[in-house]
């Protein structure tokens, strides 16, 4: 039979339709194959690769090199404990297991060390690479392993080599970790061997980011284009001496009697520098460049180009250990055995640091199995994956912690070129310079010259707008001719070759407070408070490299580099002149970044920047308040301490907040959520978060519009209300206004210095500070502070409900202030699969800003977590094996570890875990056990 044509469309129907069917069947088939294949290959590669990086825990290996059998020992979370019988197979375990777990981040940290990213990631990293390059850790760490380094401290670095470069032989990087697998896809870097050096110049990284208050000079020095000295002086109070104590309150000064009465040996007569004030307003100097009363109509124009660049390069930066930013800090004390439960001492450390993935600190014990002197070792506690020894904890005899001192280390110079030299009293003194190559995965290789001047690297060399800025630069009358422009050098105490490593291995094995003092004064950077505790006392002591300045230049703004008037002297306090205490009469001692003294009763500059001691007054009043009528401290009072939420400011301000009339119902609700407050930051209070979102709009309000606007922070957005000033009902009205009004404000961080800048404003209601910006239809400005508050609580209201709802009842502070863990390198630049495959998060966490449980925020930036207690540790002296310690992540730096992330559950917590330290309490916590063979 003939087919048919139908009438509508002329086509013969069945046969193409069937076939076009069979077509379109046939290709979401392949598609859905090929789709599944990919899954398929790409789980075999992921798994396959993952499975092929995990660490061996269990049986036995053959280590050359090793003189006996070394046991390593891991508790069910990991954390490796090592026996040995002699301090080189010790360490040479060390290394090994260090970076069987991490040493993908010990690689990254190296080449950051060493100014070499950019082997590793390609051109995105080479101006770090050039900034890297001048500052030159890995050059000063070789002349330290070379120079300066004791035998025995050399023999354990060569070892700890060893036993990482035994991990690695034979494995290609897919068998190291999953992100050189993926880094595999770009490039084909292969991992090298490790040095001696690498861990060395560990510490200069370390150093840099603990270095004091060089981003206080910047700023003060960048304020000086809008702000006079009265207005910067309010920005940087003093010190409150009198309500938040120093840490030394009872001080032996036995060798100090004669310095205090305006003598001392080795760092002249500095008396006059106004120590420790906090001011920061460089007054005392008239150096024509800072806040001081010297200042030049000119000088904003090669201060200020020159900082602003300098600032950017430093944000730029990558940090090494976390430090960034005012306001962050470090919990230490410790409590004597007249007040504790025990009768004997307890410390605790909690370090605040950013919050990295993996953690920078690594728990590990190393156990000699007989403790001799072929054998010395009998430590555990922290440290970091690249650097042997433990940095952080307790021996079998003593515990020490540490928070950062916030000495002034570093000093910042403008230094007048002319020609191939630098000008310095009335004289062209040519430059040192270096040929720098840097090699880039991928791309052609670079050429640097680095060029230093006798107070440092040239840090605006490595921007190309800092050498153009510095060219057309003026300064006053009193400097030098322009000539061929100004740059900026750096003098910093951790550019000088140092012993810094020998004191990790002589605090290792301490016996007593001597022992202990003697390898404190080898800790040359980064300065860093060290409680202590043994058995019977406990003792403070602050070490360091700390210079001894000009009479007439104190650190806290840049300094002129042509005259000789503003140079370090080249000395620096003699180590038995610092401040330390043992076993003062009120049987506790608190560090958290306070002034370490009182600064009518020390004759020496140490910084004009202290932390301002609302964290430690805050652990002062926990503690007095536990021991108010004979009561006993316990392992766990001290853990409740760490996770005091409380907030400070809130206690100042909510009665203020209270007061005020808001109007507006909506607005009047949320206010409602304050009364009966009890100021602590919890992750569930709705009062928390209205409280903190008024406390980042009173920032904004009172101190935004009206900083310079070199210090704003790009991409801010204010929820304002673009038809009225009081709020609508309905936030569907609302708008987010972003870049035009924000583009022009610095935004503080509102850390513990913006506390007592607010704090000492709250008497001065008619202050210009609280002056509060027009927006929408308001015409002019209020010069009140508590129409600036009634302003934040508006702002505060409308934010919140834009960010979590109409609803209060449905608001807390965790919504707002989440944790992010995400891996520094693949994890932050890499494809979105990666960082997927690396980070993780959120969780919702209590605390905030300057609270003893510091999971801090930036006021500039919005609520999200910042900063944290990066570990958490307690030490119990009546019993170690009773001590407790928890770290942010967890042992491992491989991403499908079951050990990656398993103590941040609980560390977010606020729960410790048990810390074996004796023979038996280990055995009694293993679950697999390798033994490294000779």
């Amino acid at each position: 039979m003939p087919p048919t044509n139908t009438a509508s469309t002329g086509q013969q129907p069945g046969k193409s339709g069937r076939k076009k069917g069979r077509k379109a069947r046939l290709f979401v088939l392949v598609l859905v194959l090929a789709i599944i294949g990919g899954l398929v290959y790409g789980a075999y590669w992921s798994i396959s690769t993952v499975r092929a990086s995990f660490p061996q825990t269990k049986g036995s290996i053959t280590l050359e090199g090793l003189s006996g059998p070394v046991d390593v020992k891991r508790d069910d979370y990991g954390i490796p404990q090592i026996y040995a019988s002699s301090d080189e197979d010790l360490f040479m375990a060390q290394g090994y297991v260090q970076a069987q777990d991490r040493f993908y981040e010990m690689d990254v940290r190296r080449h950051m060390t060493s100014g070499r990213l950019s082997e590793m990631f390609g051109k995105g990293q080479v101006d770090n690479d050039e900034f890297l390059r001048t500052l030159g850790w890995h050059r000063v760490a070789k002349k330290e392993y070379d120079e300066k380094l004791s035998d025995s401290t050399k023999k354990y670095l060569q070892a700890y080599a060893k036993g990482v470069n035994s991990y690695l032989e034979g494995k290609d990087g897919a068998d190291i970790s999953l992100e050189y697998a993926a880094l595999g896809f770009t490039n084909d870097y292969k991992p090298q061997e490790w040095t001696p050096v690498d861990s060395v110049a560990w510490l200069k990284a370390m150093a840099w980011d603990l270095r004091g208050n060089m981003q206080d000079e910047v700023d003060r020095a960048l304020m000086t284009s809008r702000l006079g000295p009265k207005q910067i002086a309010d920005l940087y109070p003093a010190y409150p001496y009198d309500r938040n104590k120093a840490i030394v309150q009872e001080g032996q000064y036995d060798e100090l009697t004669e310095t205090f009465d305006g003598g001392g040996t080795s760092g002249g007569d500095d008396s006059s520098s106004g120590t420790g004030t906090g001011t920061g307003t460089g007054t005392g100097t008239g150096n024509g460049i800072g806040a001081g009363t010297g200042t030049g109509a000119g000088t904003g124009n090669a201060l200020q180009g020159q900082l602003a660049g300098l600032q950017d390069v430093l944000d730029d930066l990558p940090t090494a250990v976390g430090v960034n930013g005012n306001g962050i800090g470090s919990n230490s004390w410790v409590v004597s055995g007249e007040h504790t439960i025990t009768g004997k001492p307890l410390l605790a450390n909690d370090p605040h640091l950013s919050p990295s993935l993996p953690s920078v600190w690594y728990q590990m014990g190393l156990h000699c199995r007989s403790v001799s002197a072929k054998c010395q070792y009998d430590v555990a506690g922290y440290t970091f994956a690249g650097m042997p020894g433990v940095v952080v904890g307790h021996n079998q005899d003593i515990a020490w912690g540490l928070t950062n001192s916030g000495v002034d280390v570093t000093d910042l110079y403008l230094e007048k070129i002319t020609g191939s030299g630098y000008q310095y009293d009335g004289k062209v003194v040519p430059f040192e310079t270096r040929e720098e190559t840097i090699k880039v995965a991928g791309g052609e290789s670079k050429k640097i010259v680095v060029r230093e001047t006798n107070n440092g690297p040239l840090l605006s060399d490595r921007d190309d707008e800092l050498v153009k800025v510095g060219k057309k630069a003026t300064v006053d009358t009193a400097a030098p001719d322009r000539g061929d422009g100004y740059g900026v050098a750096l003098r910093w105490t951790a550019l000088d070759a140092g012993t810094t490593m020998d004191a990790v291995f002589a605090m290792d094995r301490a016996k007593d407070w001597d022992a202990f003092r003697e390898a404190a004064a080898l800790f040359d950077v980064p300065s860093q408070n060290l409680v202590y505790a043994d058995a019977e006392h406990i003792g403070y002591t602050l070490p360091g490299k700390i210079p001894v300045r000009a009479e007439d230049h104190d650190g806290s703004v840049p300094a002129p580099g042509w005259t000789s008037e503003y140079r370090w002297t080249g000395e620096y306090i003699d180590p038995d002149e610092l401040p330390y205490e043992y076993d003062p009469e009120r049987g506790y001692i608190v560090t958290a970044n306070q002034a370490v003294v009182d600064a009518d009763e020390y004759p020496y500059t140490l910084t004009t920047d202290w932390g301002y001691g609302t964290r430690s007054q805050r652990i002062t009043s926990l503690i007095e308040q536990k021991i108010k009528d004979g009561g006993k401290i316990s392992t766990d009072d001290m853990r409740q301490m760490q996770l005091d939420n409380s907030s400070e400011m809130a206690k100042l301000l909510v009665p203020q907040l209270l007061k005020i009339d808001v109007g507006d119902k909506d607005v009047r609700e949320a206010q409602k959520l304050l009364e009966g407050w009890d100021y602590t930051q919890d992750a569930d209070s709705a009062a928390a978060a209205y409280f903190n979102a008024v406390w980042r709009n009173v920032l904004k309000l009172a101190f935004g519009n009206k900083l310079p606007k070199e210090l704003r922070v790009e991409g801010q957005c204010l929820w304002v209300d673009p038809v009225n000033t009081t709020g609508p009902a309905d936030e569907t009205n609302k708008v987010r206004e972003c870049g035009q009004r924000d583009a022009d404000q610095a935004q503080p961080d509102g850390g513990d210095r913006w506390f007592e800048v607010v704090r000492t404003l709250m008497d001065k209601p008619k202050s210009d500070w609280w002056t509060t910006p027009a927006s929408g239809t308001r015409k002019g400005a209020d010069h009140n502070r508590d129409d600036l508050f009634k302003r934040a609580m508006i702002d505060a209201r409308w934010e919140l409900t834009a960010k979590l709802g109409k609803d209060i009842d449905t608001w807390n502070w965790g919504r707002l202030h989440r944790l992010f863990l995400k891996n520094q390198t693949l994890g932050t630049e890499g494809p979105g699969f990666l960082k997927y495959a690396l980070n993780r998060g959120p969780w919702k966490l209590s605390g905030g800003e300057a609270a003893v449980n510091a999971s801090g925020w930036n006021a500039a930036g919005g609520y999200g977590v910042v900063w944290v207690p990066s570990m958490r540790m307690v030490v119990n002296l009546g019993d170690l094996d009773k001590s407790r310690w928890i770290n942010l992540t967890g042992a491992s730096g491989h991403a499908y570890s079951a050990h990656y992330t398993d103590q941040t559950d609980k560390w977010a917590k606020g729960e410790l875990l048990p810390w074996a330290f004796s023979k038996k309490a280990v055995d009694d916590s293993t679950s697999d056990t390798l033994v490294l063979k000779p």
